[in-house]
């Protein structure tokens, strides 16, 4: 796994061993952070379910201000703190922490960010029946809107087998699929249209 773009691209990012993290791959996010286009420079950005950093880091490498990366594993966090070191600039807050009390501890900071970047374990199939992941627990958290600024994206990944219900709120501006990944870039329905 490496950057695919800006100061850094072409470094190679540590990933634990071990199946329980599951990197975007580079595909994926090459293509997300090519639509996304000038919306990452100068840029607050949130990583929820961060794993391995990989989001942030790229962030960071396109010009972002600011990455904060929320991952509740310890070792997981303690590699993301090691690929920063391959970067030459950037701020970035690592928390150790669950998502859902990072968000309600953010929200109640008053802290905003200009991009939400989420790319949770994938759920089970649903056929059937409302979805039960981590991604559509995500979309219904009530503190999630808080962090995002007026023009923030949320950008949320996952597999094509786990059909979310996207709530009353948010608009779908654009959906990359690759394989049986999508990523799905969100807006607050009161927001402008259009990415940069």
């Amino acid at each position: 796994m490496r950057i695919t773009g800006g100061t850094a691209s072409g470094r190679i990012l540590k990933v634990p061993k071990g199946y329980d993290v599951r990197p975007t791959p580079d595909l994926v996010k090459q293509a997300l952070f090519n639509s996304l286009g000038e919306r990452v420079l100068k840029a607050r950005v949130l990583e929820l379910f961060a794993g391995t950093g990989a989001l942030s880091l790229e962030s960071l490498s396109r010009g972002a201000e600011l990455a904060v990366c929320v991952e509740k594993a310890s070792r997981h966090a303690q590699a993301i703190r090691h690929n920063l070191a391959s970067l030459p600039s950037g701020a970035l807050e690592v928390r150790v922490q669950d998502v859902f009390v990072a968000l309600a501890q953010l929200a109640s900071g008053g802290r905003r960010f200009d991009l939400v970047l989420a790319d949770p374990p994938y759920g089970e199939k649903n056929v059937g029946r409302r979805s039960r992941s981590l991604a559509q627990r995500l979309l219904d958290d009530a503190n999630l809107p808080a962090v995002l600024e007026t023009d923030g994206l949320l950008v949320l990944g996952h597999t094509k087998r786990d059909t979310l219900e996207i709530p009353t709120g948010w608009n779908e501006v654009k959906a990359l699929k690759h394989g049986d990944s999508v990523m799905r870039i969100l807006r607050r329905t009161a927001n402008e249209p259009g990415i940069a």
